[in-house]
């Protein structure tokens, strides 16, 4: 494995022979090894997929991304930093090839949505075989979209099935939201963020109050009930 930045890049031996299509490019990009590892091992054993790097942070995939130049990117939800929403943006804002599909256990709304509505050509769940996997993959490759059969079912029954008050938040509120709850500070937020901590604040008072919250922990308890996140997930840091 060649190291590139903070993270790994891993290459396969070149294919011989001129009837051999080019394989698909794919970057990998989760906060736990085990996943990431476990991923790259099952994709790089087929000969038409090419695994060129893997990245453990949105920053990371921002990166890897303009320095591997992938096709397609497989892109967690909840990472440290900013995120994938975030680096989904930023990275469909280069102006590349580069396709980016969702591969996260956060199914629930308003996920699904926020990332297809940010330009992710595709959204699975972590729980998916990994045949569907390769199958999103070959088909986000040629331009389509491949949203799994569980979370079009969701999107499909409307915002009523969902009732969630995170639907309300724009989606820097919302990834605002998930770094709170990760344990954030408020000023490694609007470093992370390029923004003043003041920016952060009124931010993070807004979505407060879209909420009916009033700290921090109450944020916490909220999205672990309406299944934003799980409760070993909850690093909410005190009220600051």
């Amino acid at each position: 494995m060649l190291k590139v930045s903070n993270a790994q890049a891993v290459h396969k031996n070149e294919y011989s022979g001129a009837h051999v299509s080019k394989p698909i490019k794919v970057l990998v990009v989760d906060d736990h090894h085990l996943v990431r590892a476990g991923m790259v091992r099952m994709l790089s054993d087929e000969d038409d997929l090419d695994v060129v790097g893997e990245a453990e942070s949105g920053e990371e995939a921002l990166q890897l991304t303009q320095e591997l130049k992938p096709d397609v990117v497989l892109m967690d939800v909840r990472m440290p930093g900013i995120g994938g929403l975030e680096a989904t943006r930023k990275i469909l804002r280069l102006g590349m090839a580069t396709r980016v599909i969702v591969l996260t256990a956060c199914s629930d709304m308003p996920y699904p949505q926020r990332m297809l509505d940010v330009g992710a050509s595709g959204f699975i769940t972590k729980d998916s075989h990994i045949t569907e996997v390769m199958q999103a993959i070959r088909l986000v490759h040629t331009g389509k979209r491949y949203i799994s059969q569980a979370v079009a079912q969701e999107m499909a029954l409307g915002p009523e099935s969902s009732e969630s008050p995170f639907d309300k938040l724009t989606e820097r509120e919302l990834q605002i939201a998930l770094m709170v709850i990760d344990g954030i500070k408020t000023a490694d937020i609007a470093t992370r963020l390029c923004v003043s901590p003041k920016t952060v604040n009124t931010y993070r008072y807004r979505l407060f109050d879209k909420l009916g919250i009033k700290s921090n922990m109450d944020l916490a308890l909220v999205a672990v009930k309406f299944g934003l996140i799980t409760p070993d997930e909850n690093r909410v840091a005190r009220d600051e």
